[in-house]
């Protein structure tokens, strides 16, 4: 059978973007704003097909997708989104022109409760939050349905590695020990273990382990260490012993409820992860060379895909909520962008002039531009680096 994995950055994007666009497309519809085109991808259309008053297209690049709205900003968009309205025909027609149809698929006029600057303010800040709703929604389904189908992972509490002369050396402790109780606690997870020897810094404590046929008491006395809490950067004091656990990664089932909690948690981790990376760049504790960007996704996507379908779905769910999170910042262009300038406009009670229109959107295009080459520019470099084993 052929490896299909080269199709999994195809399938992980285009769904995550799908899933993006559509809850923009729904909200559209649910607001009543005339969207006559769902494209996935931007560019030319390289196929399309028109079902009531949208035409459903997927263009020349995978990098994106869009819903066109009836807008009066309408023109900008056509030139970002990828040229001209309705895919025109060398006859100067929409290719699906219908004379009982609305401008760009027919002659009719588009009527003026249709525009998208029409309907109210709240209308329209539901049309832009709902992809970004989607994303979180996507990665809430994903992960809670990963832990409900492969049940949970954890390492178990099994000894990989002892470092020489700490205390777990020295009282005796063995690659290949499990450990069953720690501190009076009966323990089957690595976390548990560290839990407890976190919590006893400089206090000695019982460890039983099974070796082989064999159960043994280690007495231990962890050292302290000032280890950093992420993100504030400040230290806590804890306990260690030295050693660590075996890279073997078992499953408990869990029922749907403790899923639904695990799949919740994991969602908004990996949320909170992106937010510290962000707030790190602002910082500058997070250097913009540590960001990935297409190429990055892709090597990502098949590297998921080659080691397993749990893996693929994980980074489903990671570049969704990354998509969700990095659409709210307040750029040009972007969905936060946008929501930022409607409430501007709604504070202010009229629309912005049409320079300062142009100019935002012309500083969200740079800003966007720039970013797309920074993580690129990361890209190459990381491939070149692996090329000649850097």
């Amino acid at each position: 059978m052929p490896n299909l994995s080269w199709l999994a950055p195809l399938l992980v994007l285009g769904l995550v973007i799908f899933v993006h666009e559509l809850g923009h497309f729904l909200a559209a519809k649910w607001a009543g704003v005339y969207a006559p085109r769902f494209s996935l991808g931007w560019g030319k259309p390289l196929w399309s097909f028109r079902r009531g008053e949208t035409e459903y297209a997927l263009s020349a690049l995978p990098i994106g997708g869009y819903v066109r709205m009836a807008s009066k900003e309408d023109e900008t968009a056509s030139v970002l989104e990828g040229g001209s309205e309705g895919d025109i025909s060398p006859e100067g027609r929409s290719k699906h022109w219908d004379e009982q149809s609305m401008i760009p698929h027919g002659p009719l006029p588009i009527p003026p409760d249709r525009w998208f600057e029409s309907k109210p303010l709240y209308k329209r800040l539901v049309i832009m939050l709902a992809g970004v709703f989607m994303n979180v929604v996507l990665a809430l389904i994903v992960s809670i349905g990963v832990f409900a189908w492969y049940g949970k992972g954890y390492l178990p509490a099994v000894v990989d590695t002892v470092v020489a002369d700490k205390p777990a050396a020295l009282a005796g402790m063995q690659v290949g020990d499990s450990i069953v109780v720690a501190d009076g606690r009966a323990v089957t997870k690595w976390d548990d273990v560290l839990e407890i020897v976190s919590a006893a810094p400089e206090r000695q404590i019982a460890v039983e382990v099974v070796r082989g046929d064999e159960r043994q008491t280690l007495l231990i006395t962890p050292e302290a260490q000032d280890v950093p809490v992420p993100p504030i950067g400040e230290t806590q004091r804890v306990g260690r012993i030295g050693v660590g656990p075996r890279a073997t990664v078992a499953r408990e089932d869990v029922g749907l409820g403790e899923a639904t909690v695990a799949g919740w948690d994991a969602t908004w981790n990996m949320a909170g992860s992106v937010l510290n990376v962000l707030g790190g760049l602002f910082r500058g504790s997070v250097s913009v060379t540590q960001l990935g960007g297409p190429l990055e996704i892709a090597r990502s996507s098949v590297v998921a895909a080659e080691s397993g379908l749990e893996n693929v779905w994980a980074l489903i769910a990671f570049l969704s909520i990354n998509l969700a999170v990095l659409n709210l910042l307040p750029i040009p262009l972007l969905d936060g962008g946008q929501i930022l300038l409607q409430l501007v406009e709604g504070a202010w009670r009229r629309p912005l002039p049409a320079m300062v229109k142009e100019w935002y959107a012309r500083i969200g295009l740079f800003a966007i531009l720039l970013l797309f080459v920074t993580v690129t520019f990361n890209d190459l470099k990381r491939l070149i680096t692996g090329w000649f084993g850097g």
